[in-house]
This record gives C-alpha cells, structure tokens and sequence, in this order.
C-alpha cells in the first residue's frame, strides 16, 4: 500500500479503513531504512500516526506543517515524494536529516535547532491572513522543546493575536535526554489524566458520603479536581482552545479530532500523548539509546561493542576526576547529558549536575549567577547551541568578567547532522569579546590540560573539541598549557603550519611532504605573537589551519598580527569556507572545503 503514495494527495485518496494499515507499513518501512543509513529512529517512530493523519487531514504543502527541530521529520518525508531517496539519508548530497525548504515544498520551514515551530507557523498564519488566504498552519512540537523560554513567547503572542493555527504539544515525556523542570513535572500529570474517569467517580463517591450542605458544592470540587488532574488550564490562559489530551497512536481517533478542529477560528492546542520508539521494543525500552542510532542490524539491536573513548567521554571524566578534590566544581549542561559525555558525572555527582532542559541562555546565566558566589560553573554545550545563548555570554558573563569555564563540544564539522549543528562560527563571534580566553584541543592529552588551564583562570575561557574519537591517551605527557602559548612540534624550512585544534594532525602529514615547521597555536586569543613574529621571520611563507569560519576565526587573528606589525611574509588562511557544508561523511566534507590532506597540500603549493 505505501508503494502507492508517493504524495499526500494519493494518501487522501485511501479510504479511513486502510490508515492503519498505512502505519503498519510506514513504520516497517521506517526501521527498515534508518537502521541501513543510521540516523533519529525513536522519535520518529513515535509519530507515525501522527504524521499519516496530518497529511490525511490537511491539504498540504498548501496547508503549512511547521515540525519543531525535526527529528521526527522521517515520516513526513517518506510520504512527501522522498520515500526513494531514504537510502540517501544525512549522505553526501543525500536527503537531509531535518526539513529543509529548498529541499520539498513541504518542508515549509528549515529546523534543527528546538522551539522554533510556534514562533514560525505563527508567522505563516498571520501572512495568510494579510494576504487573505485560506490557509490551515499547524505546529507540531514536543515537551521537551516547550522547556525553552522561545515557545512560551510565542504561545503569549499568539494568543493575544487570536491567530488562526493548531499548536500540537506530541507529549512523549522524553527530549533527548530525559525531561527536566517544573513544566515537565507538570506534563507528567497526563498519566493522571488517562484515568479522569475514575478520578471523577470516585470524587463523587467520596462527596455523596458527607452531609447534605456539602454535596452543593460537588459541583465546584468536580471542576477544580479536572483543573488538577487535566492540563489544559494553563494552555487556555495562555488564550488557547485545550483539546486532549488523546491516543497518538489512534490513527482513527486523530483524523476524527483533526477533522473536528482544522476549522475552528483562533489558537487551538491539541495535546497528543506518544510513545518514542513506538512499534519497535526495544526503542520502547531505552528512547535514549535508540534516538539517534548508527547502521545496525534492526532483527539484534544496537551493539554496544567497546569504541575508542570520545572527546565528549574525555571531558566527562575529567569532569569527574575534578568533582573529587574540588566541592566547587559544578556542571550544566542545556538538555545534553549523553551527548556531552555527563552520565557517569551525572550518576556520581547528581547535586554538582544541573541539566537545565533545551534553555541555553538560562544555562548561561544560571552559570553567571554560581560564579558570582565563588562556584566554578563548566557549562557543557555544542558550538551551535551556544549561538542561541549569546546576549548572555555577552552581557551576564564576559561583561562582567566572571570565571565561567565552557566546554564547547562539537566544534568544527559534525557530519551527518549536517550545517544546522556544525561549529562553525563559535570562535568568531567570541574572539571579539573582551576579557575572553579562546582555546582549541588537538588530543584527549591536551583536552584534559586546558580544561585545567581554565578551571584556575578567574575569567571566561572557552575550550573547544572536536565530534568523534580523541587522538591520543588522556594521560599522554604534554607541554604544559601556558595563557597565550603555542608550541612548534615540528621544524622544517621555508613553509611555517600554524595548526589550531584539530587540524595539527592532517598538518603534520603535509608537512612531511613539504619539510614545512608546524606550530600548534593552542590560543585562538590571545595568540602567541612571539612566536607568529619569529615563524614569520624565519619563513617564507605561513598557513594558517583551523576548523572554523576562516572569517574571523584563529587565522584572522595572525592576519591581524600582520597588519598591525607590518608583517610581508607571504600569509595562507585555511578555514571553513563563507559557506554552509552540506551533510555527509566527515572525511568527505573536509575534502570539499579543501581541509584534507590533499587539499592542504595543494593550497600550499598554489601559493608557492
């Protein structure tokens, strides 16, 4: 059956009787696909239903469906003339794993970043409005993106707008991690409300047993029992209609109360109760492990075979061995226990780790504010999340100059996430802040060395570290980390490779060919500009190599050097391109921008 809808419209053509069976085969085909090219399967199965009764309902792509970060885009895909490129999934000039607007016209808004759907789809209902078009948008978001302060603005907006659009909350009590905060705590009151019934039967049990005065209040005590156990109250404050919460996984109970509601004027709010991994046990069983899932073998499961220790595991146990001796230390992270490595810190020192929920800016001055009190707050955050966080790093902690250490994870290229979780811009938009410290790790060894660096600075220090497998043995002897100092690890003539982070490794493979001198700079600010003076003095030409936005970035500030100090020597900066990198293989995208092994080598002897 699913071979016969390439396209929303052919699925609106089945009658309703042949929906479930619709999932049955969508979801097959789902597992089947993301364990041959890897990629979010949990969330993905948990919206199924969903998915196949949205396009059943709406008149889509000219009805808008806005998903929030994306995640749990896969069904949408398949379904919206994707299905035979699934193969091609977060690949090298392959199907993306989020929405993207020049990819389909359904996808009618780019996501990957959390909270953003309700602030967009409001956008789009409002233009249809203007223009006077009979448009239907809907924004479909999880419980763990309505931790973030950005939906609870736009659920304000909307509703003091009166505008007309469906807001799906997709309550599966998971994000990533597991769900933090007092929101959450009150979402989970939905396992109550499954049992209203009861509740409410009991309620009158209890108030016909009392003397007769009292009974005329039942009616009273009924309605403030539902405004306990059912959650819809805040949502109608907010200037919504509440409806739900119901069966996610009710094909024919969501296309009914869809149908019910696509028509109603003003804000709707459709609460949908999920299970992430729905359909597939052992998703069910561990929502985390199964979120974002290699190739595997879907009939065994995930093996959970020993792998060379990440630089994000590396962090986490430096974490720990830090937690031991110093009762200040403290970790946050923005909803990214597993992904920043913090598990084992989490379990250990569950008082010192606070996983503040998908609320970036709150981490950050959260951090501020333990600062203040003589903490030592390591903020454990992407590179591409720290984006959205940066009015505080400005004004609550640089400004301000408090010793707030960050561990920025992720830096440089990602992979098969592609240019919406890249780190990129991280050293650019923080080099120009003063009273910032900037450096970048090239091994476990040195990873675990300027954290330590960082810890005993009493101002801001970033530290930032690559996706992936570290180089080297954490306990590997290094050059000590000294403010401002980088260290040259290899000497030849003529052609001086200034290498920041990760990028000494494939620099010391070129300069084996060229006999070139390779610097490890370390410090992005401040640079050590004794030794770029005598490396300028002493060669004829100098390259500099980073894994960053070759604007602004490690290399701009040699470029800077140079100019202010009247520097000729013959200058190279080689960074990441004024441009997005599409997803794919790691390898292959550093070729694309030329920060390979051949790649550098052949932008040397170009200048030469």
């Amino acid at each position: 059956m699913l071979e016969q809808i390439n396209f929303p419209s052919q699925l609106r053509e089945q009658p309703l009787t042949n929906l479930k069976a619709v999932c049955e085969e969508l979801r097959t085909y789902l597992l089947d696909s993301v364990a041959k090219t890897g990629g979010h399967l949990s969330s993905n199965l948990g919206v199924v239903e969903l998915t196949v009764a949205l396009h059943y309902c709406y008149n889509t792509p000219h009805d808008r469906l806005v998903w929030d970060v994306g995640h749990q885009c896969y069904p949408h895909k398949i379904l919206t003339g994707r299905r035979d490129r699934m193969a091609s999934l977060r690949q090298w000039q392959g199907l993306a794993g989020f929405p993207k607007r020049d990819e389909s016209e359904y996808d009618t808004f780019g996501v990957a970043h959390s909270s953003t759907s309700i602030s967009a789809a409001l956008g789009m209902a409002v233009a249809a409005k203007a223009k006077g078009e009979d448009r239907r948008v809907v924004a479909i978001i999880g419980d763990g993106s309505m931790s973030a302060g950005m939906a609870f603005e736009a659920l304000n907006n909307a509703g003091a707008m009166d505008a007309n659009m469906l807001v799906i909350l997709n309550d599966n009590e998971m994000s990533i991690s597991n769900p933090v905060g007092a929101l959450n705590k009150y979402l989970s009151r939905l396992l109550a409300s499954r049992t209203y019934g009861a509740v409410r039967s009991a309620g009158k049990s209890v108030l016909s047993a009392l003397p007769p005065p009292v009974s005329r209040f039942a009616r009273r005590w009924e309605e403030h029992m539902k405004g306990m156990v059912l959650p819809g109250t805040m949502w109608e404050e907010f200037g919504f209609n509440y409806i739900g919460p119901i069966d996610g996984h009710d094909v024919d109970l969501l296309v009914d109360t869809l149908n019910k509601i696509k028509d109603k004027p003003g804000p709707q709010f459709l609460h949908v109760l999920t299970r992430k991994g729905a359909g597939y046990e052992r998703a069910e069983d561990d929502p985390i492990l199964y979120h974002g899932v290699p190739k595997f073998d879907h009939s065994q499961g995930i093996s959970l075979k020993a792998t060379k220790p990440t630089y994000s595991e590396t962090f986490g146990s430096w974490l720990c061995d830090v937690a031991k001796t110093d009762p200040t230390l403290v970790a946050i992270t923005p909803a990214m226990i597993e992904g920043s490595g913090m598990q084992r810190f989490a379990k250990e020192y569950p008082d010192r780790c606070f996983d503040v929920g998908i609320a970036e800016q709150h981490s950050v001055t959260f951090a501020a504010g333990l600062a203040c009190e003589g903490m030592k707050p390591v903020v454990a955050i992407y590179s591409t999340f720290l984006q959205r966080a940066y009015d505080q790093l400005v004004h609550d902690v640089v400004l301000q100059n408090l010793p707030v250490v960050f561990a920025i994870d992720r830096a440089g290229l990602v992979g098969a996430d592609g240019p919406t979780h890249a780190g990129s811009f991280d050293v650019a938009f923080m080099r120009c802040l003063p009273n910032m410290t900037i450096l970048s790790a090239s091994s476990a060894a040195e990873t675990r060395a300027m954290l330590n660096f960082a810890l005993e600075m009493k101002s801001p220090v970033a530290v930032r570290y690559p996706r992936g497998a570290a180089h080297g043995e954490p306990d590997a002897a290094i050059t000590p980390i000294q403010l401002g100092k980088g260290e040259v690890v290899r000497k030849g003539e003529k052609i001086a490779m200034l290498a920041w982070g990760s990028m000494l490794h494939p620099s010391l493979v070129v300069a084996e060919k060229l006999n070139a001198t390779v610097a490890n700079m370390r410090f992005a600010k401040p640079i050590d500009e004794a030794l770029i003076r005598e490396l300028a003095a002493t060669h004829d030409v100098l390259v500099t190599l980073e894994e960053a936005s070759v604007q602004g970035s490690a290399g701009s500030a040699v470029a800077e050097f140079f100019a202010a100090n009247a520097i000729t020597t013959k200058l190279l900066t080689l960074g990441l391109p004024d441009s997005f990198t599409e997803q794919g293989d790691p390898v292959i995208m550093l070729g694309s921008v030329g920060l390979d092994v051949s790649g550098i080598e052949a932008a040397i002897r170009s200048i030469i």
